[in-house]
């Protein structure tokens, strides 16, 4: 079984290292500014939220690996200031232990108690059931693994947070990645800290109209596709 250990990122935030892969949950270069420009910046704010808004639709997001819970966190916290309805659905085969999520710092370096309590919401969720966590977001972990994946025309966003290519090739090959993009809607994004060419030739290959953004701090670009 891999050993996780709890250590802090330069700003300030906490995530989980596999010492066996060399291999973090987050950027060591800072894991709430990486999640905050991958999925918030690069991710959710590029949506039409006047269309979402205007309509009274959620935005479901599909995110791949539920992990700290960190994307999560923040994304209601974006919701709420954004005033937009938020469908979160998340996978994760290998959740994180509760003594190691307590040890996370997330809530302080965000909202203090307010964000804590939320924190602890989304953690305690049922899995296999959606949850609401407030009158504008829905949370639902699924306890599966990607390649179980069998949502058809559902999201809006995926947030593929997966561990990298180098330590886990199979979930960045045309067969995983293909499930994700049947899982999204006509024109859907999709997002990951990730700029590898294979990756990027992969989602090509799969209908993704493909651009290189820049990268978080610490990383020079990161990907982002649309469905066309």
């Amino acid at each position: 079984m891999l050993s996780h250990q709890i250590i802090t990122t330069k700003d300030g935030s906490t995530t989980i290292q596999i010492p066996e892969w060399n291999e973090q949950y987050h950027s060591k270069h800072g894991a709430i500014q990486e999640a905050k420009h991958v999925f918030l910046k690069t991710g959710l704010a590029s949506l039409d939220l006047d269309y979402f808004r205007e309509n009274d639709i959620e935005i479901t997001v599909l995110e791949a690996g539920f992990g700290t819970g960190l994307n999560a966190l923040l994304s209601y916290f974006w919701a709420k200031e954004n005033k937009v309805k938020v469908n979160y659905i998340s996978l994760e085969a290998f959740p994180v232990a509760e003594k190691e999520v307590s040890k996370l710092n997330y809530p302080q370096q965000i909202e203090g108690e307010q964000a804590d309590a939320i924190f602890k919401k989304l953690h305690s969720a049922i899995w296999d059931k959606r949850t609401e966590i407030s009158s504008n977001f829905k949370l639902h972990k699924i306890h599966q693994k990607f390649d179980q994946l069998s949502l058809i025309d559902t999201a809006n966003i995926v947030f593929y947070d997966a561990f990298g290519p180098r330590v886990q090739p199979d979930l960045w090959d045309m067969k995983t990645l293909e499930l994700f993009k049947t899982a999204l809607k006509d024109k859907g994004v999709f997002v990951t800290y990730c700029a590898k060419g294979s990756v990027r030739r992969n989602l090509e290959s799969l209908g993704f109209k493909m651009k290189r953004m820049p990268g978080p701090p610490g990383k020079r670009e990161m990907l982002r596709g649309e469905l066309i």
